[in-house]
């Protein structure tokens, strides 16, 4: 098996629950509940109208404007999958465009995540099926390889396996590492109560600010009155 040039079969996926539970929870309360140290960079914007998106990760590794084991990741996808390509965020040339997007709808795919371009962007908003991806060209793409399906990728640092789950929403993209994804849930659900409890005290008028002016003193900070 040449590796840069093959397909493996994903040895592992998230179940349906697990990935319905963090489809309903913030990107950035996920974020912090993995200590803010994951992100897939600024650059993957959402390319479709509005919504979230929650699935399990089908991952690509693709050339460059080259979008053959794209074309053969919508083939192997199955409903739910989020298709997640590395492109190495080169804008020449699109990976992918309308009538791929209106196979992967028929398909099933939950989203796309593509460090890369798009093209026929009034599609991708008007289907609204979730994609993230680096830019827009008009410039189509080569069908030639290399590439891979369902090998571990990084975006910007964030690494994503074959399997685990990949969230966004329009504060950005997100990949939970299956290994870990029951108790990055149980924090985020702990921190999504207490951000709602917070809520309403601010609305009540009851919120706590103590805390700025302890935090400010702990660090040496002079005030007016000092």
């Amino acid at each position: 098996m040449s590796t840069g040039f093959r397909i493996l079969n994903r040895k592992q996926a998230a179940p349906d629950a697990l990935v319905a539970a963090f489809a309903r929870l913030p990107v950035a309360n996920v974020s912090d509940s993995m200590h803010r140290m994951t992100a897939a960079g600024p650059t993957l914007r959402p390319m479709h109208a509005s919504g979230g998106m929650a699935g399990v990760a089908l991952t690509v590794r693709a050339r460059p404007g080259d979008n053959l084991m794209l074309h053969k990741a919508i083939d192997m996808a199955r409903p739910g999958d989020v298709i997640v390509c590395d492109a190495g965020g080169d804008l020449t040339n699109a990976l992918m465009g309308e009538l791929m997007l209106a196979y992967a709808v028929k398909r099933g795919v939950a989203g796309f995540v593509l460090n890369g371009a798009i093209r026929d962007a009034d599609a991708f908003v008007a289907t609204n099926l979730p994609t993230f991806a680096a830019g827009v060209t008009h410039r189509g793409p080569y069908k030639d390889g290399p590439g891979e399906i369902n090998t571990a990728i990084s975006l910007d640092g964030m690494v994503i396996e074959p399997g685990d789950i990949v969230i966004g929403d329009s504060d950005g993209v997100l990949a939970i590492p299956l290994a870990g994804a029951e108790e990055i849930l149980r924090r985020t659900e702990t921190k999504q109560a207490a951000e709602a409890r917070q809520m309403q005290e601010i609305e009540a008028g009851t919120n706590d600010r103590a805390w700025v002016d302890a935090a400010l003193r702990a660090r040496g900070c002079a005030f007016p009155n000092d």
